[in-house]
C-alpha cells in the first residue's frame, strides 16, 4: 500500500518511494485518443500539384485545349462558345473521347469561386480528371510589371 493511517504521528513516518502512475496512464490514452481523432482532420485530401512563384512552367502540349470561363459566366473550349448542358459532348468530340486529354481551365477574375467550382463539377462528371489550372506568370523581380505573362503553369488538380 502506497500509505497508510497510523495512529502515531510523528516524524519518524518512512519514506515512500512508489509513484502511482495510474493516473499519467489515463492522461496518455486520452492524448491519444484526441491525437488520433485530430489527425485525419488536418490532413488535405486533394493531391494538389503548387508550384512556387519562381517554378518554371509546365510544358505545353502541341495542341493545348483550353477550356475559358468568361466574366459573364459564358464558356469556350477553345474559341468556340459551348453551353454548359452540351459541354460533355462538345468535349467527347473534341478529345475523341480520350478522358486522359489534360484540359487547361481559365475564368476571369471577377468569377465568383462557386461558378468555377461548378465548371469543375461539370468537367469532373464527365469524366476528365486532369485539369490544369491557368494563370498569369508574375516575375519574381520587383521591377516586373504586375500583369505578367499569361501560360498555362499553374496548379495541376488531378
Amino acid at each position: 500500500m502506497a500509505g497508510g493511517i497510523r495512529e502515531n504521528i510523528g516524524d519518524d513516518l518512512p519514506e515512500t518511494h512508489e509513484i502511482n502512475v495510474t493516473p499519467f496512464i489515463d492522461v496518455v490514452l486520452v492524448l491519444l485518443i484526441v491525437f488520433m481523432v485530430a489527425a485525419p482532420l488536418a490532413t488535405v485530401d486533394v493531391n494538389v500539384d503548387l508550384p512556387g512563384s519562381t517554378a518554371q512552367p509546365a510544358e505545353r502540349p502541341d495542341t493545348p485545349l483550353y477550356l475559358t470561363l468568361q466574366s459573364d459566366l459564358t464558356l469556350t473550349l477553345g474559341n468556340d462558345p459551348v453551353a454548359r448542358d452540351a459541354l460533355a459532348a462538345q468535349l467527347e468530340q473534341v478529345t475523341g473521347g480520350d478522358r486522359e486529354t489534360r484540359i487547361f481551365l481559365r475564368a476571369d477574375k471577377g468569377v465568383d469561386y462557386g461558378d468555377f467550382m461548378e465548371i469543375m463539377n461539370l468537367l469532373r462528371g464527365a469524366g476528365y480528371l486532369k485539369i490544369a489550372l491557368v494563370g498569369l506568370e508574375v516575375l519574381s523581380q520587383p521591377a516586373a510589371d504586375a500583369e505578367g505573362t499569361a501560360a498555362p503553369a499553374a496548379e495541376n488538380a488531378e
